[in-house]
């Protein structure tokens, strides 16, 4: 039912002007999405304040709530369009009416940490990009045949808004810098294995892909009221610089259940990293910073170690963001792991001096579709210096690409063999005093590989094709003397 009414809403918004891009799509299906789901959350808690027979006080006041202005019901259960707005009504009350108040949030919220809050933050960020309310119309008729109120309708609903993130990440290069392969998320997360307790941090959380999977992670540990409380308020921490995505994270944490997502919208390398203080640290990291970005010189001089390659920044935030004891699983360029510039060796040098770098997985080309790269994932808890580094070569036994990506069965074995270290045909290790201490060159070389034959040298090779080359002359002198 949901997909096929998200495919709908693509046919309505695709006859819209101002939607050119998936990420428009999602833009926009995002905000009206939103709106009905926060209407559906406050039917549900009403019903559930009735029976406990307490009062509710609802969010959204009446005179914008969903049942007014999107879908008047009449007494058969069914939109009322006589009373339904439409045409230019409906575009001057959302753009007049409806947006402002829901943007008038962010100053009538008690505190930042309340969903109201949050509303005001997004409604603030995004814009109505429907031009023809009658085109409105259509898709508010569709999003309101959906309902968010059964656990089963909600993790479908989360699946698909994933989907549509993803095709988002995919459209170009600014949606590809914050979609991360979900299969590769949840074997980061099955190797750090959060606790509830621990705060989670992402420092580049883009559609908050990472946090959002982290919770769906921990919700089964949450047996307890209170560990339900420390999900919601005291766990997920973010920092996002772009406002779609900043926007669509929040959505995105909110539809999977954290009402008040802690997520700062800011430049997050606009820290100086000396100035990070242990209450400022975390337990667990989490994240894949853009890759190949610029950063200004005015930004690099808040690092110790001056570089403008942004990747390269976030990792040094996220070594000094991490607590004492704490996991980290960062997402980077495999030239991290060679590199023989200045910044790349210190760096290094860094990581494995302050933190113990126990696991490298490389990951086949194609694992981020568009991007063009090849990466890895560092495995680093901070307290201790390296001893040693297991190394796994993912090896999926096929050309990634788009009809064709990464699964969580691919990521199974690596899962499975990283719990021991347990060495294989694509694993093995490295002991901390086999790095040259000049370079602190980590890349990545699979002694287990199957040895290959030397290569031949150009005189062979030359002389193979003079011999091919006579064989074919043999060959068709004796045809022509058959014809």
């Amino acid at each position: 039912m949901f997909e096929q009414t998200f495919k709908n809403i693509d046919d309505v918004l695709w006859k819209e002007a101002g939607c050119t891009t998936e990420l428009d799509y999602t833009e926009q299906t995002s905000w009206l999405l939103f709106l009905k789901y926060l209407d559906d959350l406050e039917a549900n808690r009403a019903l559930e304040a009735d029976l406990r027979g307490q009062a509710y006080v609802h969010i959204i006041d009446a005179a914008h709530r969903w049942s007014r202005w999107a879908a008047p019901k009449g007494a058969d259960g069914k939109i009322d369009h006589n009373r339904a707005l439409t045409g230019p009504d409906l575009i001057d009350y959302v753009n007049r009416e409806l947006f402002p108040y829901l943007h008038g949030f962010k100053g009538r919220a008690t505190s930042p940490d309340t969903i109201e809050y949050k509303i005001g933050e997004i409604f603030g960020e995004i814009r109505n990009k429907f031009t023809s309310g009658y085109s409105l119309r259509d898709a508010l008729d569709l999003m309101d045949g959906l309902s968010f109120r059964s656990q089963d309708q909600k993790h479908e609903l989360s699946d698909l808004y994933e989907t549509r993130i993803r095709n988002m990440g995919n459209a170009g290069r600014n949606g590809g810098e914050y979609y991360t392969p979900r299969p590769l998320i949840r074997a980061m997360i099955r190797v750090t294995k959060p606790r509830i307790g621990q705060k989670i941090y992402d420092g580049a959380a883009g559609s908050c892909g990472f946090l959002c999977e982290a919770h769906d992670y921990l919700l089964p540990q949450a047996k307890t009221t209170s560990d339900r409380e420390i999900l919601q308020a005291r766990t997920f921490y973010a920092k996002e610089k772009k406002s779609l995505a900043y926007v669509i994270g929040t959505m995105n944490m909110i539809l999977h259940g954290i009402d008040a997502p802690n997520i700062v919208h800011t430049n997050t390398l606009s820290e100086p990293v000396l100035d990070i203080q242990e209450k400022d640290r975390f337990d667990v990291i989490l994240a894949n910073p853009p890759f190949g970005g610029k950063e200004r010189p005015e930004i690099q001089q808040n690092f110790p170690i001056k570089t403008g390659e942004t990747a390269y920044l976030f990792l040094q935030h996220f070594i000094k963001s991490l607590r004492a004891g704490g996991a980290a699983a960062v997402v980077i360029k495999n030239t991290f792991l060679s590199n023989t510039d200045n910044a790349s060796v210190t760096l290094r040098r860094e990581l494995l001096e302050s933190c113990n770098l126990h696991t490298v997985l490389d990951m086949p080309g194609g694992t981020f579709q568009g991007a063009g790269v090849k990466t890895v994932v560092l495995f680093f808890e901070k307290g201790e210096p390296t001893r040693s580094i297991w190394y796994y070569r993912l090896d999926p036994g096929r050309t990634m690409g788009k009809t064709s990506a990464l699964n969580d069965a691919d990521m199974a074995d690596f899962v499975e063999k990283q719990a021991s270290f347990e060495d294989g045909p694509n694993s093995w290790s490295m002991e901390a005093g086999a790095i040259d201490p000049a370079t602190s060159d980590l890349t990545v070389r699979n002694p287990n590989a199957p040895e290959t034959g030397a290569l031949r040298g150009p005189q062979e090779i030359l002389d193979e094709i003079g011999a091919l080359d006579a064989e074919s002359s043999e060959i068709l002198a004796r045809v022509r003397e058959l014809l």
